[in-house]
């Protein structure tokens, strides 16, 4: 299993799981709402035990010790800086960069913007922003499968999550991920500031941009049965990849890809890595 550490920055210290050797060619994974760097445990393992040096973070108000209380301090760009400031602090001046859900998001600016640093980019379930914002203009299907993000702006978002043991926040997962795994999201978006962090970055949106097309080799991955991303966002994603661009459909996944199709999800990056 892969190591569980901190990362000191300087914008404070984040708690990662990694694995692989030191000379290992570089990953960073970066997860999505509402979950953690445990979510790519799985991933890292393998990419680990194939010699590939592996690191996935709790991002910022993940980490207990990076979690302000603005919501202008989840805005994108905030995000970005601290994937850089972890790849620095763990010697990688390049790496591959895999995103899921929200840190497909943040994947995504970050490889738009900084071309230098990503060597590939592997996004999982979130499309490109401006692929998304195009489809929710065109669209209704994806408007329609975007009304929660209003919802989770609301004030009153967490303790709607949080009544009734977290049903609510369990029911985000559709039953797809693992009951443990989601337990133990549960219990940490239960501590005091947990969610209203998590929260804060849909709440500080208003703020981002929408990045540039992305030039380096681009792995898309989307499950057919996602319910929060549609066909008009996901088949347009490539238009918005200048590089490489390769498209995966797992039919009968969902949102969820990593959790429902573990084994496949890593073959996919140990292909794209190749």
């Amino acid at each position: 299993m892969g190591e569980h550490r901190q990362i000191s920055t300087g914008v404070g210290t984040f708690d990662a799981v990694g694995a692989g050797p030191a000379s290992g060619r570089p990953v960073l994974l970066l997860h999505g709402f509402p979950q953690a760097a445990i979510a790519w445990e799985h991933h890292v393992d393998v990419l680990g035990h194939a010699g590939l040096r592996a690191v996935a973070f709790d991002q910022r108000g993940y980490s207990p010790s990076v979690r302000p209380d603005d919501v202008a301090d989840y805005q994108v760009d905030a995000l970005v800086g601290d994937v850089l400031a972890v790849a620095d602090a763990v010697d990688m001046p390049e790496f591959d960069l895999v995103g899921h859900d929200l840190g497909a998001v943040v994947a995504w600016h970050l490889a738009a913007a900084h071309p230098e640093r990503v060597r590939t980019l592997t996004a999982v379930s979130a499309p490109h922003p401006a692929a998304l914002a195009a489809a929710l203009r065109e669209d209704e299907d994806q408007r329609m499968r975007s009304q929660h993000v209003p919802v989770l702006k609301e004030r009153s978002a967490e303790r709607r999550l949080l009544a009734d043991n977290a049903a609510a926040l369990r029911q985000l997962f559709e039953w797809r991920v693992p009951r443990s795994e989601v337990d133990e999201y549960v219990s940490r978006l239960s501590e005091p500031g947990a969610l209203t962090a998590a929260l804060n970055w849909f709440r500080a949106e208003r703020w981002n941009v929408l990045p540039d097309p992305v030039a380096v080799p681009t792995m898309y991955v989307w499950g057919g049965e996602d319910v929060a991303v549609g066909s008009t966002a996901a088949l347009s994603c490539g238009a918005w990849v200048n590089g490489l661009y390769r498209f995966e459909l797992v039919d009968e996944a969902s949102h969820w890809v990593p959790q429902e199709a573990p084994d496949l999800m890593a073959g996919l990056l140990l292909d794209h890595l190749r």
